[in-house]
C-alpha cells in the first residue's frame, strides 16, 4: 500500500509538471476581465515561452469573428498587433499557438469597452 501511494504521489508531480510546462499567457493588453475607458493602440499577449501564434481573433457578443493581425511568422514571447477601433460592449480575444514543445495551446482574454472610450490612441 505504501509503495502504491508513493507511486501515485510521484505520478501526480510528473503530470502536474507536464501540464504546467505548456505555454500560457502571463500578461495581456487589454488585461483579462478588464474594463477600458480608453482603447490601447495594440492587442498584446506576453507568453511564458516563445510560441508561434496561429490564430488571433476578436469578437463582440454573437457578432462575426474578426481576424487580428498580421501575425508574426516566427516564434516569440511577446506578440503585438494593431487594435481595431471598436464600440462599447463586451469582447473576447481568442488565440491559438504552438509552443516550443510542439503542443498546441489556446486561450482567451475577455474585456469590456466603456461607452465613453474613444478611438485607439
Amino acid at each position: 500500500m505504501k509503495r502504491y501511494l508513493s507511486l501515485m504521489v510521484l505520478a501526480s508531480f510528473v503530470f502536474a509538471g507536464v501540464a504546467y510546462g505548456h505555454a500560457h499567457v502571463q500578461k495581456s493588453e487589454p488585461a483579462n476581465n478588464s474594463t477600458l475607458s480608453e482603447l490601447p493602440k495594440n492587442v498584446m499577449l506576453e507568453f511564458n515561452e516563445a510560441v508561434l501564434l496561429t490564430v488571433l481573433t476578436l469578437q463582440k457578443g454573437d457578432t462575426k469573428v474578426q481576424d487580428l493581425g498580421p501575425l508574426p511568422s516566427a516564434a516569440a514571447n511577446t506578440v503585438s498587433v494593431p487594435m481595431p477601433v471598436v464600440n462599447a460592449g463586451s469582447y473576447i480575444i481568442k488565440w491559438r499557438a504552438a509552443g516550443d514543445d510542439g503542443h498546441v495551446v489556446s486561450g482567451k482574454v475577455m474585456f469590456t469597452v466603456m461607452p465613453t472610450a474613444g478611438k485607439a490612441q
